[in-house]
């Protein structure tokens, strides 16, 4: 039933970035600092999604980088405690996002959280078309058969509008730049874990991130 779902996901993405996007400007409109308005926004996302991607990010980085097997480092991500590498990924995770943010001027911040709101959904395709569940007890595991043409037609959709208002360059970099992070985290995903978990696929929304808004803002450099 989940796999029903997927073409819905770069219109959620777009949802929050409108949402972060519409903080982001109204609280440049009232003059406040760049990067202060920056965080207030991914404060509004997170509130927005639970934090749900941030989490992922966090028990992906702790079970990636702490544990020796594969069952080891998934047991790791499945505790609800954060560890060292989770707190270091969520710091920078914010960080990245924050500071590529300030660097944009204010009348491209909608459509910068618009465009990489829906660019990082669709990219967790990525693991899904490369990888096999990691558990066969686990949530994403139930993401079979997903409806691959009504993703690619909602993500033209929502990107093509935002790539014609975004700088070119950085729009074709931010695009690329996703699909390598994505192939790398899959890579590393299939080596450390055995295939992909809902964690690794929220890990795959906010690295997505970081990398589009990063390219994005190279334009305002």
């Amino acid at each position: 039933p989940l796999g029903r779902t997927v073409w819905a996901w770069p219109l959620v993405g777009a949802l929050v970035g409108a949402c972060g996007g519409s903080v982001a400007y109204a609280l440049r409109a009232a003059t406040l600092p760049p990067l202060v308005a920056a965080f207030w926004a991914l404060v509004a996302q997170s509130l927005l999604t639970g934090a749900l991607h941030e989490d992922g990010l966090a028990d992906t980085a702790d079970g990636l980088f702490g544990g020796r097997t594969p069952a080891r480092r998934l047991e790791i991500m499945r505790d609800s405690r954060i560890g060292g590498y989770g707190a270091v990924a969520l710091c920078l995770g914010f960080g990245i996002r924050a500071a590529a943010l300030a660097a944009l001027p204010a009348p491209a911040l909608l459509p910068a959280l618009l465009f990489s709101g829906a660019l990082s959904r669709s990219a967790m395709a990525v693991p899904l078309l490369c990888l096999a569940p990691a558990r066969a007890d686990g949530l994403a595991s139930t993401l079979r058969r997903p409806a691959w043409t009504g993703l690619a037609v909602v993500t033209a959709v929502i990107l093509l509008p935002n790539a014609l208002i975004l700088p070119a360059r950085p729009a074709v970099v931010a695009l690329a730049s996703v699909l390598v992070v994505s192939l790398w985290l899959s890579g590393t995903c299939r080596r450390r874990l055995g295939g992909y978990t809902g964690d690794t696929l929220g890990a795959t929304v906010v690295l997505s991130e970081c990398v589009a808004l990063s390219a994005l803002s190279a334009a305002a450099g």
